[in-house]
């Protein structure tokens, strides 16, 4: 306990957190102790020459407690350090980790040990998404309040994160379904309420009847069943809170543009949110003349032509026929089916104020989403030849000119003006007044956050009979969940109390970026946007979408200075291990329940054909790995160094222990400890080391491995910043401990290139395996005559500096470029020779340097231009 016990001040949490990481390393270390006990040089000063299973688990246990406690405090005084925001989705707290957790934070902490050798001042959180239906579930099974089975989850889930050694900012962990957290979710939604962003209205719903609860469309499968309870969906028309998403559409498309390649994501952004090129407008019900009271949102394609609107279509499915409308038995009655049918319900305008009819169209579907539309004659054939077929009248408001454009004619104040004047002109007005007019596509609809279950964040609303729908004050917040001490989990029933609170509950959480100081400007400037965003590739279009709208929402607001909510976007893969099942059922085996001796796999009972596939880990396909298991058999370094070297951090692990990745970190891992070895051993030897006394053979060796150093930093600096490749990084650091191993006895004794390509090998190893790497460290620091002055080796390999390319070596291979920001210079860069005429590439490691961190952070890029006669990239910056 000394490591936690010498830190003045901390307070109760932390050391709790401190001593349960202790309680769990204790609890992974348990096994029986060998009679003969080797130790390692932390503890006694004395080299151990062999890296094997008990030294490894003593360098381990050793380093554990040290390197945890170096990474997790941060500065936020000091705010002239460079920052790097690295944050990985939250996990929702099952209560067991799996293979795919540790996947994606050991990439986040590789990131985050990197980028603060790098010089950085590192935010790295963790926060659990904890509200939702699976712990809701997952409670009543269990006989307990979602409450408490979150928290016991989220205590074991810390426990595991602190036996992997991760370098998580704790002190800004997020817990969602607590008030202090969702009493910003509340802030927000009365921020869309004030805004006119958040609605209500009756919606047609995917309807759980086992659990009770909206489902959205991702949530249903292709049989029409509920993703979680296997039930039959049913359609059901219920009052729903909406955030209208579509508002933003197309600021969030055309921001696309400015936004680093996200290798694909940025593609399923732009798919998702669609080609913005219409608007939706409000219009107001009549039937027999008088006002229904009744409102409607309706697409059309065409804005510009909205003058020549003749009718109005909703489909046989529409709301306005089957939920509790007023209309609807006039809709009903008008309704025939097969046809498009002209009724006696008009629609106004509310932005021309022209009165049209409303037409239930024989059509059962229209593009995408819609079911409402505006018919329009002059832009749409179909519409024309409705309106004629139903003897509706109509005007033309589109006249073609002889140059090939086309401008708006009987359109009031608009006439005369070109279709793209009017265009922005009309949907500015009905902006300007409410009813309407943001460009979006017929694909995308607002989002529905209503749930009618127990597990969420009260609606901050209250219904009053006399005000009708009145927002709870801000100084009320947070409207907390009720005591319930009886939990069923049926439908909204846990809310029963005295007051009109609101029922229904929403689980967004989609703004945790901000991580639990949303509205401190000067924090959000500080360290907004996220440079680094890491999750699965599955949540790369809806919650990236929701997340973007949250940020574009709070800056209209002037809440942050930042439009955009990350830089970059880092989509990790599965990882995937064999399943078995039976050609016949399909029922998933058991590894041990499969004969697999033969030429074809079989079941052992019956003999019957088995089917083999790759699937994604789970309980359920027999298929899973446990995080615990494997960090007993092999230890935290290899796990980690498997995790990395296996794939590109995008591409799919097939898990198999008995390929080559897992045997093949574990060898480095030897060979790497065999090096220092070596130079210890020499440098313990009578003969003091001497650079004169080599050969001019050997001297030329030593320039090859001052050269290749030189080259692997480049390189494996690249990997780190630019496409985050560690697999190729660990690669090309193989590489070097092979050129290293190579070496002759006299430049392992006499060679100062040596002993700087050892450390420089030592510390780009860190961030990946830091336990191994800081005993190897300790190592080299205590050699007596040390040939290299320039590393600080008083202290610990994760407190040293990147190594940067030597500046001899750049005339030689790479490049050193000058950086302007609009024209005038501010600074250089080294950029690898292979990528120096690459504007693109150019432009990324530009951007990742601590040049780029300081200068270019956070600020616009229009264009990057590179010199084709002079080492110089210029950035044009909106000022």
């Amino acid at each position: 306990m000394q490591s936690v016990c010498r830190r003045v001040g901390a307070c109760s949490s932390c050391l709790n957190r401190q001593l349960n990481g202790f309680l769990a390393l204790i609890k992974w270390q348990r096994s029986p102790v060998p009679v003969c006990i080797r130790t390692i040089y932390s503890e006694t000063g004395r080299w151990e020459k062999n890296y094997g299973q008990e030294t490894r688990r003593r360098v381990e246990n050793w380093w554990f407690p040290r390197i945890k406690e170096q990474f997790c405090r941060i500065s936020e005084t000091d705010k002239s350090r460079p920052k790097f925001y690295v944050l990985s989705m939250f996990p929702y707290p099952s209560g067991k980790l799996h293979m795919g957790h540790v996947r994606v934070y050991t990439i986040s902490d590789t990131v985050a040990r990197y980028q603060k050798m790098r010089g950085m001042q590192v935010l790295n959180p963790m926060g659990w998404d904890a509200f939702g239906l699976p712990a809701e579930n997952a409670a009543i099974e269990h006989g307990l309040h979602p409450a408490s089975w979150t928290q016991s989850n989220i205590q074991h889930m810390r426990e595991q994160f602190d036996a992997l050694g991760l370098s998580f900012t704790w002190e800004r962990e997020v817990t969602t379904c607590l008030p202090e957290y969702y009493k910003w979710t509340q802030y927000l939604f009365l921020k869309l309420f004030e805004s006119g962003i958040v609605y209500q209205k009756e919606a047609l719903v995917n309807w759980d009847p086992v659990d009770q609860t909206v489902l959205a469309n991702e949530q249903v499968d292709d049989n029409g069943c509920s993703w979680r309870s296997g039930a039959k969906v049913e359609q059901k028309y219920l009052k729903q809170w909406f955030i209208k998403t579509t508002a933003y559409a197309k600021a969030m498309f055309d921001a696309l543009s400015d936004l680093p390649e996200w290798y694909g994501i940025k593609e399923m952004q732009a798919n998702w949110i669609g080609d913005c090129v219409g608007c939706s407008l409000d219009f107001l019900l009549k039937v027999n003349g008088e006002v229904s009271g009744e409102k409607l949102a309706a697409y059309t394609y065409t804005p510009e032509a909205i003058y020549g609107a003749s009718h109005l279509y909703i489909l046989p499915s529409h709301r306005l026929l089957h939920g509790n409308s007023s209309l609807k038995e006039v809709f009903q009655r008008e309704f025939i089916p097969g046809e498009d049918s002209l009724t006696s319900v008009t629609a106004v305008n509310l932005l021309t104020n022209q009165e049209i009819p409303v037409v239930i169209s024989a059509k059962t579907s229209f593009e995408n989403y819609l079911d409402t539309k505006i018919g329009i004659p002059s832009t749409s054939a179909e519409d024309a030849a409705v309106a004629k077929n139903l003897s509706i009248s109509f005007i033309e408001v589109i006249e073609k000119l002889p140059n090939g454009l086309e401008k708006v004619i009987n359109s009031g104040e608009f006439t005369g003006m070109t279709r793209q004047d009017a265009l922005k002109a009309l949907t500015q007005q009905a902006k300007n007044k409410g009813i309407g007019g943001d460009l979006m596509s017929d694909k995308l609809r607002d989002w529905l956050i209503s749930r009618q279950r127990y597990w969420g964040t009260p609606i901050p609303v209250i219904h009053c009979q006399k005000c009708g729908t009145v927002p709870v004050p801000y100084e009320d917040l947070p409207v907390v969940l009720p005591n319930v001490t009886t939990f069923t989990g049926k439908g909204a029933s846990p809310l029963e109390t005295n007051a009109d609170w609101e029922r229904s509950l929403c689980t967004y959480t989609h703004w945790y970026f901000f991580i639990n100081k949303p509205f401190n400007r000067d924090l959000a400037d500080y360290w907004m946007p996220v440079d680094l965003y890491i999750g699965g590739k599955e949540h790369a279009v809806m919650h990236l979408f929701y997340a973007r709208f949250f940020s574009h929402f709070c800056h209209d607001l002037k809440m942050t200075k930042y439009k955009e909510p990350f830089h970059k976007l880092l989509v990790q893969g599965l990882i995937k291990n064999q399943t078995f099942r039976l050609r016949t059922t399909g029922q998933y085996l058991k590894r041990e329940e499969v004969d697999l001796t033969g030429t074809e796999p079989v079941h052992l009972k019956t003999g019957e054909k088995v089917q083999v596939t790759w699937e994604k880990m789970s309980k359920s396909k027999h298929n899973g790995i446990d995080p615990e298991e494997l960090m007993k058999e092999y230890g935290i370094d290899t796990i980690r160094l498997y995790i990395l070297f296996a794939a590109p951090p995008e591409q799919d692990i097939l898990w198999d222990t008995k390929t080559d990745a897992m045997p093949g970190v574990q060898r480095w891992q030897t060979r790497l400890w065999t090096l220092v070895t070596k130079l210890i051993e020499a440098r313990t030897s009578e003969t003091i080391p001497n650079p004169e006394v080599l050969s001019k053979k050997e001297k030329a060796e030593a320039k090859r491995i001052w050269e290749q150093k030189n080259l692997v930093i480049s390189e494996v600096t690249e990997y780190f910043t630019k496409d985050h490749l560690f697999n190729a990084a660990i690669s090309r650091l193989m590489s070097l401990s092979n050129v290293l191993h190579q070496a002759s006895w006299p430049l392992v004794l006499h060679s100062a290139e040596y002993e700087d390509a050892l450390a420089t090998l030592c510390i780009m190893v860190a961030p990946m395996a830091p336990h191994i790497a800081s005993e190897m460290w300790k190592g080299l620091a205590h050699i007596e005559n040390k040939l290299c002055t320039h590393h600080n080796w008083g202290a610990d390999v994760l407190h040293q500096s990147w190594p940067k390319v030597d500046p001899e070596y750049l005339a030689s291979g790479a490049e050193l470029l000058t950086a302007a920001i609009n024209n005038k210079a501010c600074g250089k860069v080294v950029v690898p020779q292979q990528a120096a005429r690459n504007v693109e590439e150019v432009h990324e490691i530009v951007l990742q340097s601590e040049l780029g961190a300081k200068h270019l952070q956070g600020r616009t890029i229009k264009k990057a231009f590179l010199s084709p006669r002079t080492a110089l990239i210029n950035f044009l910056v909106q000022e």
